[in-house]
């Protein structure tokens, strides 16, 4: 029984060694916590605050002026979901993130595997090169692909007129028919180079022995492409996909600088949608309460929709890494 109180004391001492040890790191890096401040506010300002104010004013119909004061209650969201130019609106952002999956990921993993060929000269040059339109301001690339594909006297019809391929000169941005696969080609030229580093960066990860070992097994190169390369780019390739699907959900700017959501709705998606109502100075009356829920329903979509996939991900990801 004596030794009971200084069993105690001594499984004790580490816990409260501990605890000191965290308050005393705490203290000393008291600095960098302050230096938190000023980002975790900003997170605040513009995401968290943003995200519930949007839930409160969608049940009100608000024009951005003065209270909210006029609450309909879900009339908005009915009125969003029975909307066919939401679904219109909804089904081309789809497009955009079907394109940017199942041929800008595949295209842009070719590229890469290429360009991470030791031997290929000039292959920095080249990861440049096709790295520049993503650095480069969207809003300039819309209006120069819009001077350019301009049916009186546009670079592109001038060409392809020359060379005898059209008669007519061809309104590019103009037609319902041509709009929106137009504009699909732009968003894939301009996001080319990210999905490119970051294909690149996964490559990298593969240790060169495993190449070398396959190589003296006598491996050719499809085999090592099918049953090493692809194989070990499955868990980071579930990263890029993520990635890839909610960066292409939004190319408001890219479709504000081209076609403004037309020609006749022909290349609107929700976020001109969404603009349209709530900021667009041709409406005699914005309608903020209504963007709101439009803006809602179509996060939640896209939410369920990351959720089908994260089960399906999962799985295919425990089978890359066995």
């Amino acid at each position: 029984m004596t030794g009971t109180p200084s069993m105690i004391t001594d499984a004790a001492g580490p816990r409260r060694t501990r605890q000191k040890s965290l308050g005393r790191r705490m203290v000393e890096h008291r600095w960098h916590y302050l230096f938190l401040v000023p980002m975790l506010v900003l997170f605040v300002m513009f995401t968290v605050w943003p995200m519930i104010a949007s839930w409160y004013y969608s049940f009100f119909d608000w024009d951005g002026l003065g209270p909210a004061e006029d609450f309909i209650g879900i009339q908005n969201y009915s009125e969003v979901l029975t909307s066919p130019r939401f679904w219109n609106a909804f089904r081309n952002s789809f497009i955009f993130s079907l394109v940017a999956i199942f041929v800008q990921m595949p295209l842009t993993l070719i590229m890469a595997i290429i360009l991470n060929n030791p031997r290929l000269r000039g292959r920095n040059l080249y990861r440049l090169f096709l790295f520049l339109p993503v650095v480069t301001t969207t809003a300039v690339v819309g209006i120069v692909f819009a001077v350019m594909l301009d049916p009186s006297g546009g670079f592109v019809n001038e060409v392809l007129q020359s060379t005898g391929l059209i008669k007519d000169p061809i309104n590019f941005l103009g037609s319902e028919s041509s709009a929106l696969p137009t504009v699909l080609i732009i968003d894939l030229w301009k996001g080319f180079g990210i999905t490119l580093i970051y294909w690149l960066a996964a490559l990298q990860t593969i240790p060169a022995e495993i190449y070398e070992a396959a190589k003296v097994d006598g491996a050719g190169a499809r085999q090592v492409l099918t049953n090493i390369t692809v194989p070990m780019l499955v868990p980071i390739a579930i990263v890029i996909l993520l990635l890839t699907f909610q960066s292409s959900m939004n190319p408001f700017d890219l479709i504000q600088a081209t076609t403004k959501a037309g020609p006749n709705y022909a290349t609107d998606v929700v976020a001109t949608y969404i603009y349209r109502y709530a900021f667009d100075p041709e409406m005699a009356a914005p309608r903020y309460g209504f963007a709101c829920a439009a803006g809602v329903v179509f996060g939640m979509f896209t939410l369920i929709l990351t959720l089908i996939q994260a089960p399906l991900l999962r799985r295919r990801y425990a089978k890359g890494v066995s």
